[in-house]
């Protein structure tokens, strides 16, 4: 975030009120011309004069402004040929009412416009100026523009923080909803990532700055959104294209009325009421309006491109490994045999898996922990056994804890009751273990990627925003697969993926005329991300390589907000093509047509067109706002949307 950035946030009365002075000035001045006109004809010239000529003159030298700045022929160039005209015609007051129908046209323009903006101004805010240093082994307030990588950072209580960076001391309940849009503060400690514009709570923190300014995580964001605007998509260019052609139409337009009229104040009204202003805010107002309001609830969108293809998506890909499920394997199932207790079992396991890095282990030891066993003995001889488990000596007795391997080895004493636990837990896709003492088989454990919270509702959701092909793609067995697939209640599946075969999925699909789009966590799928018509990353905040490779970016790993962020382009999508045919094309076509047969004055064109462009940013304005509302009946509950 620059100096320019910080400057947007500084609003003083005066700033905010001067952009109502010209406006207001020319609406006296124009109420004045009429008193001395109709009223009051004391003067010896046309009062209406004044207000032409400075209003005119604002209006004459915006456009040519442009005009040189482009390059190009520029719609403005009708209402200067407007403004001649009625000047030439001696209808002073009507050119006066014209120039301040354009001015304060575009002023209301600019403040609705505005108001899209406010996400990104909020964000800003959100950046302290200020943070406390290590210099000298002393923490000093300093600007934040004297904050460097690697710095050591104070941050207490209430106070907001002003990089992203890693706790080094110190633990606090961290209010991550500006970029996540999740109200729940979250709880870290020592190692844990925090981020800019978030808030601590409560507790001291130390932190070391990792990255800051633009390369954090919310300086991302901002630019994000900032671009959005400049990311059109196909409507937008079509509406582009159709402008560069409309000047050249209308002028025709002009010759022939003017050819078989005569009438020059039918030609001046033509000018008037088909200046394309609507045609050109069409997109971008609804834009800005929608990527600032995902924004504001976590969710990172690039841009009506994005926008547009994600209205259009019939086939949603998504993965399992830390989507679906939370990427972290967990103890589901515990059984003791010939009457072990499952306490004993369970530390009879944790000593073996004690000195292990294995993710298994992991999974085994904080079950235990959880269960309250919190002093495990140290074993001797420590053997990792290859595609089998590990083997340990405990207190002279041998203690193994391996998969379906073991009950090949002839060593092992056979046990019916442990084939029968492997193979009901294979079969519901778990990795199952059996727990091996001295030669005997005293138990077993199941452990499984567990699903993320309200996983079925959440894609129920999906279905409900009009995408019903749903495809799950995982590296996992078919028996892993189906068993999740099942739960979450997708009924395709593709197993056993490299992540070459997830690539050569979408491309088929998209060559069979599907849109496709892809939901992963942005860092292992980022190719099949960015083949896709639509990649969305998963739990992307801090992440470069998910916001980079990615369209849209949830910074929170809330499935739910899937369905929302599509309810969201469909009806942006919606907004832009109400926007184009019906407040910019038909809107001027009829103009045109009325001011042809001279049922329209110049004034009341005026009046007409710079009424349809503010209702087109008023309707896009309203995505600011807009709140999906879940379908009456829907399995997945009555949770709003952004």
């Amino acid at each position: 975030m620059t100096r320019n950035d910080r400057k947007m946030t500084k609003n003083p009365l005066l700033q905010k009120y001067k952009k109502f002075f010209f406006p207001g000035a020319l609406l006296l001045l124009i109420l004045l011309a009429i008193f001395f006109q109709y009223a009051l004809k004391i003067l010896p010239f046309n009062f209406a004069l004044i207000p032409l000529v400075l209003g005119g003159g604002y209006v004459i030298w915006s456009t040519m402004e442009a005009v040189f700045k482009l390059r190009k022929i520029t719609a403005g160039i009708m209402v200067v040929l407007a403004l001649i005209g009625t000047t030439y015609v001696g209808e002073y007051l009507a050119g006066a009412i014209v120039a301040f129908m354009m001015i304060s046209g575009e002023f209301l323009e600019d403040i609705t416009l505005n108001k899209t903006r406010n996400a990104v101004k909020a964000l800003i805010k959100l950046v302290p100026e200020v943070a406390r240093k290590k210099i000298d082994g002393e923490y000093q307030e300093v600007s934040l523009r004297k904050i460097r990588v690697g710095d050591m950072l104070l941050v207490r209580p209430g106070e907001g923080i002003a990089v992203d960076g890693v706790i080094i001391s110190g633990q606090a309940a961290i209010n991550e909803s500006s970029i996540t849009g999740e109200s729940m503060p979250v709880d870290k400690t020592i190692g844990d990532k925090v981020y800019v514009g978030t808030l601590n709570e409560n507790g001291v923190l130390e932190i070391e700055a990792e990255k800051i300014g633009n390369d954090t995580t919310l300086g991302k964001i901002i630019k994000t959104v900032r671009m959005a605007q400049e990311n059109k998509g196909d409507v937008q260019k079509i509406a582009d294209r159709f402008a560069v052609y409309f000047t050249p139409l209308i002028l025709s337009i002009c010759v022939l009325v003017w050819f078989l009229t005569h009438d020059l104040m039918r030609v001046m009204t033509i000018l008037v009421i088909a200046c394309p202003c609507a045609l050109v805010l069409a997109t971008p107002t609804a834009v800005v309006a929608s990527v600032g309001n995902a924004a504001k609830r976590g969710v990172l969108i690039k841009g009506g491109i994005t926008l547009e293809k994600a209205a259009q998506i019939t086939t949603l890909c998504v993965d399992k490994t830390g989507t679906l499920t939370r990427g972290k394997p967990k103890v589901v199932d515990i059984r003791g045999f010939s009457a072990i207790a499952e306490d004993e079992l369970l530390m009879s396991a944790a000593i073996v898996e004690k000195n292990s890095q294995h993710p298994l282990a992991k999974a085994i030891l904080e079950y235990a922990y959880s269960k309250g066993i919190m002093d495990i003995p140290d074993s001797k001889d420590f053997k990792m056994m290859f595609g089998r488990g590990i083997k340990v000596q405990y207190d002279h007795a041998s203690l193994e804890v391996s998969n379906a391997k073991a009950l090949m080895d002839t060593d092992i004493i056979e046990n019916r009751e442990a084939a029968d636990y492997l193979k009901e837990q294979e079969s519901q896709g778990r990795t199952a273990l059996v727990v091996i003492r001295d030669r005997r088989v005293i138990g077993g454990l199941s452990i499984a990627d567990t699903l993320r919270d309200d996983m079925k509702s959440a894609i129920q959701r999906i279905k409900d925003t009009g995408i019903q092909r749903i495809i799950m793609l995982t590296g996992d067995n078919e028996a892993t697969a189906k068993s999740i697939a099942d739960q979450v209640g997708i009924t395709e599946f593709y197993a056993n993926l490299l992540p070459e075969d997830k690539l050569e999925i979408i491309k088929s699909l998209k060559q069979a005329g599907e849109k496709v789009a892809m939901i992963g966590d942005g860092v292992n799928d980022a190719p099949a991300l960015m083949l896709s018509d639509v990649g969305i990353a998963m739990g992307a905040m801090g992440t470069d390589v998910a916001i980079e490779s990615s369209d849209i970016a949830l910074m929170s790993d809330d499935m739910m907000m899937v369905s929302e962020t599509f309810a969201l382009s469909k009806r942006t999508y919606g907004i832009i093509k109400q926007n184009i045919w019906i407040f910019a094309v038909l809107v001027n076509v009829a103009g045109v047509f009325f001011s042809s047969l001279g049922i329209l004055s110049p004034i009341i064109g005026a009046i007409i067109h710079n009424v349809s462009s503010i209702f087109v940013v008023l309707n896009s304005a309203r995505m600011l706002t807009y709140t999906y509302h879940q379908p009456q009946g829907s399995l997945s509950g009555h949770r709003k949307a952004a």
